[in-house]
């Protein structure tokens, strides 16, 4: 039975084939429990974590390629058409440069990761002096990913007869017109780095552009995502963004807040000067308020107030909304103690009495 010819092979040679392929298999299943049980275990032990990154990155390209050999030595050892030989000849370089191309991806992104991430986030004068952050780190990642699986695509397909130079000189080709047709994308994408590599705004700061006011929640190669205050998410070209004045308002150390209060004219002199000592003292005693920079002066005569303008800077940036709304609070609450009233539009009409002639 097991000499019986199947395709040009006897039944036995089959079974020889198929048992390399699942001695494969279980070879890939012990490295897995090894790995979980014992590998990883070791490496978190040592202080450097390139072992880790090894022991993480390396498990599934190894499996792969215990795979592609076993599937390579069990085909090869068969009488199998030319054809297919040269079929699976190729096909087996172009996997084997995939898989090698993989595992180096997966590691260069994975080192970016623990060494650039991390190293920005811990140590605050990388930030500050070229805005090494991990937004930016983030970005070169994904470039060097691409950088490497461009290359090694284009060796794979050199490695089965392609010319790599015409390779190479169809994508010079290709970029140039892609870079011609889509000239919007590629301002974009200059203005993506343009943003991260100046440190113009980090995603959860503040910004003001143009007409639109919110938070930065991404930063992306083409565009720039902002949720307003609505709760709405707008999507900004990042080339209309260059082009635009962009405020940080995240980035302020201090917050001025301006507000104006009118008082009626019946407000005596004693009255205007006690409103005056009441908003210096609340911006005092809030904690959230600088002591530099408070102002409170008696500004005009209004159409129907006497006019107060005050002035104060909230230490954090980011208490926008809270601080104010604790100021006005207390001012409506000082001010109602001490008897002193708002003002609201007034209108008084003066009519003259004139004398009706009767014949």
């Amino acid at each position: 039975m097991l000499d019986q010819i199947y395709y040009n092979n006897t039944l036995q040679n089959w079974l020889i084939s198929g048992g390399i392929i699942a001695f494969a298999l279980i070879i890939n299943w012990i490295i897995t429990l090894l790995n979980r049980r014992y590998l990883k275990a070791l490496a978190k032990r040592t202080k450097n974590q390139v072992d880790n990154i090894l022991v993480n990155t390396l498990e599934n390209p190894l499996k792969v390629g215990i795979v592609l050999i076993a599937i390579w030595t069990a085909l090869n050892r068969l009488e199998l058409s030319k054809s297919f030989d040269e079929a699976l000849y190729k096909t087996y370089e172009i996997l084997t440069v995939l898989n090698i191309t993989w595992f180096v991806a997966h590691l260069a992104s994975r080192l970016i990761r623990e060494y650039f991430i991390k190293k920005s986030e811990q140590e605050k004068d990388i930030r500050q002096k070229i805005h090494f952050d991990s937004h930016l780190t983030s970005l070169l990642r994904k470039t060097a990913v691409f950088g490497i699986w461009t290359v090694g695509t284009v060796t794979a397909l050199n490695n089965v007869g392609l010319d790599l130079k015409a390779i190479l000189g169809t994508l010079g080709i290709g970029g140039i017109a892609i870079a011609l047709a889509a000239q919007d994308t590629v301002k974009n994408i200059f203005g993506g780095f343009t943003i991260l590599m100046d440190g113009t705004f980090r995603i959860g700061d503040r910004v003001k552009i143009g007409e639109f006011d919110g938070i930065v929640e991404d930063i992306g190669i083409r565009s720039t995502k902002i949720r307003n205050f609505d709760k709405r998410l707008i999507t900004l070209p990042n080339y209309k963004i260059m082009d635009n004045a962009v405020m940080n308002v995240s980035a302020a150390p201090q917050l001025r807040v301006v507000s104006n209060l009118g008082l009626t004219y019946d407000t005596t002199p004693e009255l205007m000067q006690k409103a005056l000592e009441i908003l210096n003292n609340i911006a005092l005693k809030n904690e959230a308020v600088s002591n530099e920079g408070i102002s409170a002066v008696f500004e005009s005569f209004g159409e129907f107030s006497l006019n107060i303008r005050y002035c104060y800077y909230v230490k954090d940036a980011g208490d926008t909304f809270d601080t104010p709304s604790a100021i006005n609070f207390e001012i409506l609450k000082k001010f109602n103690e001490a008897g002193i009233s708002f003002a609201f539009p007034t209108q008084t009409l003066h009519i003259e009495k004139t004398t009706v002639n009767t014949l």
